[in-house]
């Protein structure tokens, strides 16, 4: 007598079949699922640093751009703290579906980890590059009440000069500490959160000096409120002749500013082939060259490969200027 399979036994071995066939396929909920369909919302892009400031307005007129392409809104999420570590790893923690990016400083990558703990210091292996973006040059700047005209005047002045940078770890930290170092200037450090605070400060003459990006600094330079000093460009910056090169000045302090985007690691390959040509789009467009030379920004449109390899090579340079100049950047010395 023949046993034929009951109706359970059959639909289960259908439904396992189902399974291991859309397994197969990449189909299973989450990851490379959704990928065809991606994306699937709203899309955000966290911002580590506070609303107004250099890397606020990069990432408002990316996401502008990017969200034509994609069709969908990306809203700019501020969550300023700790040079941005905070954010970028509220990010990297988040499902690698696309939905959730952060705009990365390469200052977080390249110089924190030279002022905090290795646990509160992020890696960029934990995350997946998307794109690099633009470069933005530092501008040492005077308050009015400093009567610093001149860096010559500074390092004249024999006495202790208060000055803000954009935080703790940060490339304005670096090109300021490793500069006075340079030139024997004692100074006392104060942090700030991001460049517009800090300009804040240098312009209410809270504090004397302050280093902050060319792109914010410059309408205050332009308006008479602060003084720029010097700038850490390898050579004058055409948007100011007059001021001269830190190199040219007799110092050794090559840090710039460079961001990129990013998303948590293990995102699908499609996904983030969707989102690269969504940013190659916004480069190209008339809208996000204008944004880039009004805000004195120098495009640094690289690859994700290539932003990884770059700012590996500078956080070794980094560390070989602190360990030369024995600095502290996290003011334990």
């Amino acid at each position: 007598m023949k046993h034929f399979p009951s109706r359970r036994t059959v639909l289960g071995a259908a439904s396992a079949i189902t399974l291991l066939a859309l397994t197969a396929c990449g189909n299973v909920a989450g990851g490379a699922s959704n990928s065809a369909e991606y994306p699937s919302g709203p899309i955000n892009l966290t911002v580590g640093q506070a609303a107004g400031g250099s890397t606020d307005l990069i990432a408002r007129a990316l996401a502008e751009g990017a969200s034509k392409t994609l069709g969908q809104p990306m809203p700019v999420v501020n969550k300023p703290g700790a040079n941005g570590a905070l954010a970028t790893k509220e990010v990297a923690g988040k499902p690698a579906d696309g939905q959730e990016l952060v705009l990365l400083t390469a200052s977080l990558i390249t110089i924190t980890p030279l002022a905090v703990t290795p646990d509160e210091a992020v890696n960029i292996d934990d995350l997946d590059i998307i794109a690099g973006l633009s470069q933005d040059d530092y501008v040492l700047v005077a308050s009015p009440e400093s009567g610093f005209k001149s860096f010559k005047d500074v390092t004249d002045a024999g006495r202790n000069v208060t000055f803000g940078t954009t935080g703790v770890g940060t490339g304005s930290q670096l090109a300021q500490t490793v500069l006075f170092k340079q030139a024997n200037v004692t100074g006392t450090d104060i942090p700030f959160d991001s460049g517009k605070p800090a300009l804040t400060a240098v312009m209410g003459n809270q504090v004397e000096l302050a280093t902050i990006q060319l792109g914010e600094a410059m309408p205050q330079i332009e308006a008479g409120k602060v003084s720029p000093l010097l700038v850490f460009s390898e050579d004058r910056n055409s948007f100011l002749p007059d001021t001269p090169s830190a190199k040219e000045a007799g110092y050794d302090v090559p840090v710039a500013q460079y961001r990129a985007v990013a998303a948590p690691k293990g995102t699908p390959q499609e996904v983030k082939d969707k989102l690269l040509e969504a940013f190659q789009e916004t480069f190209k467009s008339d809208a996000y060259k204008e944004f880039n030379e009004k805000n004195m920004l120098t495009p640094k449109e690289l690859s994700g490969e290539e932003v990884v390899e770059e700012w590996k090579g500078y956080a070794a340079k980094y560390k070989e200027l602190v360990e030369k100049y024995d600095i502290s950047l996290s003011g334990n010395k």
